[in-house]
């Protein structure tokens, strides 16, 4: 395990942050380098899944049952792979909303150096998460290009508590997939390393973006409660139904359209989405932005 470049303290501020300053704590003793972390020299044994077999939007359909131990396994690893993609294109927006919310603030104190270790953070994962993908023998997997352009958009746009529980969703939700597939020993061993860095490196992201949701909302009445909710939602539906690109079943030798009505049918893998994002859409409640318009886009994303 690699050692982190950050201070283990830092400097007393008026603006620094007791969460940010723990933090950093944290990442100065628990942080990884995937580059010598994660074994990237071993060849890929396709005797392995890509995923927790469960998680794969086919599991438990009739087109599942057809498909032979072979074609699964490559599904999954196509599917691992398009995840990964789908989180280096949010980490980027990510990194310019966290950028774009310091850059007035004093780089003395905790929360500006929290940010930046973030960012740090977020890189490393990128990076590991792109070769990941390559390892797995993955095309460019990406949002199609509506997504994309509105991705521009809210990353320009979004700010305060829109920004962070935006961030908190889609960090949420691949957490949980991974805390499933790093303790599997039928998925590969190195994107068991891969999750298990980013599961450690994300909790401390996750603390951030819920205590900076809960902080901006402060005072907030209830039609900035309204469009933010709505906002937040929206963004989630777009991150979420983008994890699984359609081009993975083809990829992995499939038909692409009966698979595509399969996954779209598929109450196995909306009930694992479902109960896997209790505690986020909990805490979404109790910060009260749940509202109708956004448990509308939330339910059909299925992660309520």
């Amino acid at each position: 395990m690699a050692g982190s470049t950050v201070p283990s303290k830092v400097q007393e501020s008026p603006e620094g942050d007791d969460v940010a300053r723990r933090l950093l704590d944290s990442a100065a003793q628990l942080a990884y380098d995937p580059a010598t972390e994660v074994d990237w020299e071993t060849p890929l044994d396709k005797e392995f899944h890509g995923a927790s077999p469960e998680w794969s939007s086919l599991y438990g359909t009739a087109y599942w049952g057809e498909l032979t131990e072979a074609q699964r396994k490559e599904l999954t690893r196509q599917e691992a792979a398009s995840v990964a993609s789908t989180g280096i294109w949010f980490e980027m927006i990510l990194q310019q909303m966290v950028l774009r919310d310091i850059y007035m603030k004093n780089p003395a104190g905790a929360e500006f150096q929290w940010a930046l270790t973030e960012i740090a953070e977020e890189c490393r994962h990128s990076i590991m998460f792109a070769r990941g993908a390559q390892k797995l023998g993955a095309p460019h997997y990406r949002p199609r290009r509506a997504v994309m352009e509105l991705g521009r958009a809210f990353k320009t746009l979004a700010f305060g508590e829109a920004a962070y529980a935006a961030i908190l969703v889609a960090e949420e939700v691949l957490d949980v997939m991974q805390r499933d597939w790093m303790r599997d020993e039928r998925v590969v061993p190195f994107v068991r390393t891969i999750n298990n860095i980013h599961v450690v490196e994300e909790s401390r992201h996750m603390k951030f973006a819920r205590d900076e949701t809960l902080k901006r909302l402060e005072g907030a009445g209830w039609a900035r409660r309204q469009i933010n909710a709505f906002v937040v939602a929206v963004a989630s539906y777009f991150i979420v139904t983008s994890m699984v690109n359609p081009e993975v079943y083809r990829k992995a030798g499939l038909d692409k359209r009966r698979a595509l009505a399969a996954a779209k049918a598929n109450e196995h893998h909306k009930s694992m989405m479902r109960s896997s994002c209790s505690g986020l859409m909990d805490f979404l409640a109790s910060a009260r932005l749940l509202t109708k318009p956004a448990l509308a886009f939330y339910k059909r994303a299925n992660l309520i």
